[in-house]
């Protein structure tokens, strides 16, 4: 009678390989692909390794050795050579690239993330990698342009996108041997459910009008349209291109923008009440109460601050936009610029990189940034919700109606015509 056994033979191999040491696994992970390389080129030959026989094709010719970069460490693959023709698994190695896919999409994953390549070389190291340098970093990065240029060219069916805020950030970028900086824009909108998206993103040489009128009309190229409000700083070049590509659309200066504006014209002493003095008008409950506000604070400013309140008066229709919009989606659209917080998660991101190589890191980099950011505003809460919406479009409608010019009847042109 055969004793049974006390061990399971599958259970011991699983804990053994689960105790094992990276440098165990390398090795058998090594042993395994070769093995199955030299079984592959036998079938190509038509015999195995070293035996005679009338069905072989063709001949071993030694070994071609390359380095294959896992989540096991670096291997040794030797891959057979043939005396004529060539043998290459493409099943496990890609032709000018060394690394596996689940490997390159870590790295991926960390250069999205900010992680600098000095930190990114530290940490497959102890995976057993031989190193990673910046060449190999950039190329295995690469991997993110095919989805960032299709997240920058969809359509955007998602509209009406009632509110637009817009903004430029400048990087740092080597081109013809020097250093150069590069306006990065970024456009945001509110979409017909009340989530946020992230619209478009364009590089140009400098923050021009040119640079915006052509971003703006790449927007509306892809569907950007029936747009009631856009948030921006008061670049002269950015407004009028907003004038150009959206004609229906009013404009609101970022809040944010304007009080660093404002600072400057201010006596450092006298900043804290001249702004507690401009949040006041903000924080009123009505249109109405924003204008009377308004007037109150240009009035005591006038006596001690004059220049300020002059600067103050001269940006009221700017600043004071929103007031036509219904009051319960008023801090969504003055609170802040509502890319200021995502313009901070775009420099944490690149400030770890310093200078960028060439515009099309740049958009790699940040255009993954934002799609990440796009896809997490899809799963929150609405930004706005769909009444405020309604009635936010319902003003538009009665402005535009407004703006129409009035009727001529036809027998008034005819009279107009005879005479």
């Amino acid at each position: 009678m055969t004793a049974k056994t006390s061990i399971d033979p599958a259970a011991f191999l699983h804990e053994q390989l689960a105790q094992a040491s990276p440098d165990l696994m390398r090795e058998l992970l090594s042993t395994f692909i070769n093995a199955l390389l030299s079984a592959q080129a036998d079938s190509v030959c038509g015999a195995e390794y070293g035996v005679r026989s009338d069905e072989r094709t063709n001949r071993r010719n030694g070994y071609r050795h390359r380095d294959l970069d896992t989540r096991a460490g670096t291997i040794d693959v030797a891959v057979p050579k043939l005396r004529e023709g060539s043998f290459f698994p493409d099943w496990l190695l890609e032709r000018h690239r060394r690394a596996e896919a689940a490997l390159t999409t870590v790295v991926a994953t960390c250069y999205l993330l900010g992680v600098s390549t000095r930190r990114m070389d530290k940490l497959v190291r102890t995976l057993g990698i031989t190193g990673l340098s910046k060449s190999q970093v950039s190329v295995m990065a690469k991997d993110l342009d095919e989805q960032v240029a299709a997240f920058r060219t969809r359509p955007l069916h998602e509209g009406p996108y009632t509110f637009v805020a817009a903004d430029a950030l400048m990087m740092k970028v080597r081109e013809a041997g020097r250093v150069v900086k590069v306006a990065v824009m970024v456009a945001t909108g509110v979409n017909a459910d009340g989530y946020r998206e992230v619209l478009g993103i364009h590089t140009a040489t400098i923050e021009s009008g040119a640079g915006w009128l052509g971003f703006f009309r790449d927007l509306t190229a892809r569907g950007l349209k029936d747009v009631a409000l856009v948030t921006s700083d008061a670049h002269v070049g950015l407004v009028e291109a907003i004038g150009a590509t959206l004609p229906d659309a009013s404009w609101q200066r970022c809040r944010t923008h304007y009080a660093a504006n404002l600072m400057a014209a201010t006596p450092k002493s006298q900043w804290g009440w001249v702004k507690a003095l401009l949040h006041s008008v903000y924080d009123q409950p009505d249109a109405e109460a924003v204008n009377g506000q308004f007037d109150r604070v240009l009035e005591g400013l006038y006596e001690k601050l004059p220049t300020v309140a002059e600067h103050l008066e001269l940006a009221r229709a700017d600043i004071l936009a929103f007031t036509v919009f219904p009051k319960e989606i008023w801090r969504q659209i003055w609170s802040n610029n509502p890319n200021e917080r995502l313009n901070r998660e775009i420099r944490r991101r690149t400030d770890v990189v310093g200078i960028f190589p060439n515009r099309e890191a740049v958009i790699r980099l940040v255009g993954a940034v934002l799609a990440e950011q796009h896809d997490e505003w899809a799963e929150q809460r609405r930004y706005l919700g769909l009444e405020a919406l309604k009635n936010a479009r319902a003003v538009l409608t009665e402005r535009s109606a407004d703006d129409k010019p009035e009727e001529v009847p036809n027998d008034l042109i005819a009279a107009t015509i005879t005479a």
